[in-house]
């Protein structure tokens, strides 16, 4: 750990009666690490949650004895994690069983041939001279640049605050050299020329709900990061992250409530004072650490006016994320041909995407994302039976699709394609089932127009252009989560919380 990113209080260390209190509004990934991060420098912090247990994005649904994990189940990034096990005093191999995956994931096209994408060189080199056999150089020297990219993007700049343009000033010549003006996509098909290898390469911003033709290649550093650090899944499912996260809060002797819904972040002229439960209950905090969507913060949270740089002014009328139908399924019966993570790609790429973020219309194509946590882990589902979930990129609510009307008719069309493709009879195997649509997004997450992953990350609302996690308008005002610096995804939710060693004062 090294100076920029070490807590100013050891773990564990206590004030007199910890009298600096943080308040924590919703616990996601980015609220939890922000209240173990806090709870290690001396602070008496309390995180609330409006749903009925935490995790956020990453709640866990429990039904029909299957378990399902409603979001993230990707873990690239683990020395974050490690980290704040460290800060906690403790370690994350005590609590968390955390399990490389290989191949990380199967990329099935519309052709039926697959590439079993992985960090294993030699297996990589043989799997692209089997599909492109004149891009395997071409593929090595993207991998180069990947890794610039990351040394740049993730080392220098993801922990960066960005609280000012002269930040963004300073790093401006390294970005304009990574060529972070370009594209993804662009940035790709320089290196490499056959459309599948520019689909695999490309295609990782849309985890953090980025569209690879219009986000910026600084997402190019997400393939060396995978290659560098591996694909994990967490044993029990990623929910036992969650558990694992509150149970350290609770080990620094601070607490996560549930049920507690926030009603306002109160202000005292420039200053936050704490918060205001639905309840009316009020609660005194010196800090406030929102991991609210950004506009739900600016826009219902804190009292009218309250907004007033041009930065956060602009924040309704920002490019928002695509969002995402996802449908939880349990099988009666095991499909052990099928991969941890597949996903199978439809016969358009560019275009779909243009229906989803520039049309927004529901298409009559998708590509899919399946994960089958049970190749895994069989816990996950009871004895004989596989527990699934499929998710689909879909527009935004800003298009104008009926999803009351509209939900049931997609599923079948999804069901079908998985039962021709890769789960032979699937519906008559079904035993447990339930979706997710944007407007769960909108009701449940409080995320502006559904959108899954928050503000979209194209070049014009990254680093300094994007919410900043230290309120420029409210002292005393902090943000984490997808919203803000450095972005979605769960690496970029926990360095959002370790910027927050930067910018919140000491007890």
């Amino acid at each position: 750990m090294d100076a920029t990113t070490a807590p100013r209080n050891l773990p564990g260390r206590t004030t007199s009666r910890r009298e600096a209190h943080a308040v924590v509004i919703g616990s996601g990934f980015g609220g939890l690490a922000a209240a173990v991060r806090l709870g290690a420098r001396g602070y008496r912090v309390t995180v609330l949650e409006g749903l009925d247990a935490p995790g956020g994005r990453a709640y866990v649904h429990h039904q029909d004895g299957f378990k399902f994990d409603a979001g993230p189940t990707i873990i690239t990034a683990p020395f974050l994690l490690e980290e704040l096990w460290r800060l906690a005093g403790r370690q994350l191999s005590d609590d968390i069983d955390l399990r490389p995956l290989m191949p990380f994931y199967r990329l099935m096209f519309h052709d039926g041939e697959s590439i079993d994408w992985s960090n294993d060189l030699d297996a990589m080199r043989r799997e692209l001279t089997r599909i492109a056999p004149g891009d395997v150089a071409g593929y090595e020297r993207f991998m180069h640049m990947s890794e610039a990219i990351y040394r740049v993007g993730f080392q220098q700049l993801g922990h960066t605050p960005f609280g000012s343009w002269l930040d963004m000033a300073k790093v401006a010549p390294a970005l304009i050299r990574l060529q972070s003006y370009r594209t993804l996509h662009s940035l790709v098909a320089s290196y490499v020329r056959h459309p599948k290898l520019r689909f695999a390469l490309s295609f990782h911003p849309l985890f953090v709900g980025g569209n690879p033709f219009t986000t910026t290649a600084v997402y190019g550093l997400i393939a060396h990061l995978e290659r560098s650090m591996g694909v994990h899944f967490v044993m029990g499912g990623t929910g036992r992250l969650v558990t694992g996260l509150t149970d350290l809060i609770a080990s620094q002797g601070n607490e996560v409530r549930c049920k507690a819904p926030v009603e306002a972040i109160t202000v005292s002229g420039r200053r936050v004072t704490g918060v205001r439960l639905a309840s009316g209950t009020e609660i005194r905090a010196d800090v406030v650490v929102s991991n609210a969507d950004p506009a739900m913060t600016y826009g219902k949270l804190l009292p009218p006016g309250s907004a007033r740089s041009w930065l956060t002014r602009r924040i309704p009328g920002s490019r928002y994320s695509m969002s995402l139908f996802v449908w939880y399924f349990g099988t009666n019966r095991v499909y052990p041909q099928v991969p941890h993570h597949t996903i199978l790609v439809g016969p358009r790429y560019k275009e779909l995407l243009e229906d989803i973020f520039e049309r927004k219309v529901l298409a009559e194509d998708f590509s899919l994302y399946l994960h089958r946590p049970t190749a895994t882990d069989p816990s996950l589902a009871p004895p004989g039976c596989d527990t699934f979930y499929v998710l689909s990129p879909v527009p935004n609510l800003q298009g104008n699709v009926d999803w009351r009307e509209r939900a049931e008719p997609y599923r079948r069309a999804i069901a079908s394609a998985l039962s021709a493709q890769l789960l032979p009879g699937l519906e008559q195997h079904v035993v447990s089932s339930r979706v997710t649509t944007p407007l769960d997004f909108r009701d449940r997450l409080q995320s502006l127009h559904g959108a899954a992953f928050g503000l979209e990350p194209i070049l014009r609302q990254s680093a300094w252009l994007r919410p900043h996690n230290r309120s420029a308008d409210v002292d005393g005002l902090y943000l984490v989560g997808a919203g803000t610096h450095p972005g979605a995804g769960v690496p970029g939710v926990l360095s959002s919380a370790r910027v927050l060693d930067r910018v919140v004062p000491d007890v």
